[in-house]
């Protein structure tokens, strides 16, 4: 008997849908979900995809059966970059891991890594001069690796920020450019490109590798993320080995700066496109002062979070999850056999009109009475959902809210028009020419 496949657009004989998907993606599944419906069909070659569009199915895949769902092909073939970090682990591995990271990511230590977070934007915006025209994605990479380093080893990394930065910058470029050629060629094949990654990798790997063995040996720290890696203990006592350590480690240091410099360089250029709505932020962070912060004094910047939240809606980093079915099951009166690819879409549910009124307009305020809690589950979901879920979203929340109030005190941004601001979806969702702007002095 056939199967009876959902609706969707016309595949290809050959390739599928794959030519409309890498013309644009974003445009592709946002279609897909308009025309189709909750359950859509394509066809990437010869592979079968459904995209999910209802709060309830993904809740399915992602929390209630998510035993029967692993991660997709695309972060499986990465592990030389991520090993078998929180990312790209499965089952008992990744349960394990999960927990003997968590206690780092608990509200506590969170709020002790907000003076480090504080200190560092201060000094970012030390550096600024009134007038001067910047890549506002750099700058906030930049200020987001500084961050993600001290949290994670207690140290600065001048010593090490050319070659870290280098590498993870060649490490990503090609990362992405495999996700989006469509074909996955494997690492062992020498390609100029596999050559490079495996280069900016092995170079990644020295740098953490070298903190990690300086740790073991008593050297520095004591209160930071990596310190409680080394210290956790699971129930029969056992602890991470070096190389567990390595790949939970390496994930942080890629997920963790990566995404919060999107959150943070998406959140200005909305604020710089809607000048109106950048008011009420500049009140909160006049007001807020120069003490030291926790986690309770930011209840002063309801506001701040707000034009996050918003940012984080119109322009997730994360803007899609793919999974993979384990084994045959049903999603919507559909069969999904096993090994059929499923994609969950952070940008088209961000972007519902069943469930944000102007869905495609940049409104904090929208944010005010508890929409969040009263949306369903996976409508609005940044951070992913289900046992997945970010490990560090709290963290990734206090650290853009506090970067934006901080930098808020003394400065604003106008962006220029050239090169365009382009969101690109490759495994985040950034601006594909950078976003250049003017910095300019408040009350200037």
């Amino acid at each position: 008997m056939k199967q009876l496949l959902p609706p969707g657009p016309k595949p290809d004989p050959v390739v599928g849908n794959l030519l409309a998907f890498r013309r644009d993606p974003l445009q592709f599944f946002t279609a897909c979900a308009q025309e189709y419906g909750e359950v859509a069909h394509f066809r990437i070659l010869n592979a079968h995809a459904y995209l999910l569009s209802n709060p309830d199915h993904i809740e399915s895949v992602l929390v209630r059966n998510s035993a029967n769902f692993i991660k997709g092909r695309v972060f499986r073939s990465n592990r030389l970059l991520l090993g078998d970090g929180l990312l790209t682990s499965e089952g008992g591995l990744w349960r394990r891991q999960r927990r003997l990271a968590q206690p780092a990511f608990h509200k506590d230590r969170v709020s002790s890594y907000m003076g480090t977070i504080q200190t560092l934007a201060e000094s970012m915006a030390a550096g600024w001069r009134d007038g001067e025209v910047r890549d506002v994605y750099q700058e906030m990479k930049g200020l987001a690796l500084k961050i993600i380093a001290r949290i994670l080893f207690d140290v600065d990394v001048a010593s090490d920020a050319d070659e870290v930065s280098s590498a993870l910058r060649a490490a990503w470029e090609e990362f992405t450019a495999r996700i989006q050629s469509g074909l996955l060629i494997p690492e062992s094949v020498p390609t100029r490109g596999n050559l490079r990654f495996q280069r900016a990798v092995g170079n990644l790997d020295r740098v953490i590798r070298r903190i990690i063995e300086e740790r073991r040996m008593g050297r520095q720290g004591g209160g930071d993320c990596l310190s409680l890696l080394l210290e956790a203990q699971d129930s029969d006592g056992s602890q991470m080995t070096d190389t567990q350590l390595r790949d939970e480690v390496m994930t942080l240091l890629v997920a963790g700066h990566e995404s919060t410099a999107l959150a943070l360089t998406w959140t200005w250029y909305l604020l710089a496109r809607n000048p109106e709505k950048a008011e009420p932020l500049y009140a909160e962070a006049d007001a807020l002062g120069r003490e030291a912060l926790s986690v309770r004094g930011m209840a002063g910047l309801p506001y701040s979070e707000m034009v996050v939240k918003e940012a984080l809606r119109l322009y997730p980093p994360v803007w899609a999850i793919p999974r993979q079915a384990v084994k045959d099951c049903e999603i919507g009166g559909y069969s999904v056999p096993a090994g059929t690819s499923l994609t969950i879409s952070q940008w088209v549910m961000h972007r519902h009109p069943h469930y944000f009124a102007e869905p495609a307009s940049f409104r904090p305020e929208r944010w005010a009475d508890g929409l969040e809690k009263q949306l369903p589950d996976f409508v609005y979901f940044p951070f992913g959902g289900g046992p997945r879920h970010c490990i560090a979203y709290s963290l990734a929340m206090v650290e853009a809210v506090l970067v934006m109030a901080i930098l808020a005190r003394t400065f604003e941004f106008s962006v220029l028009s050239e090169p365009p601001a382009v969101a690109w979806p490759s495994i985040t969702l950034y601006p594909r020419y950078g976003i250049r702007a003017r910095i300019q002095r408040r009350g200037h």
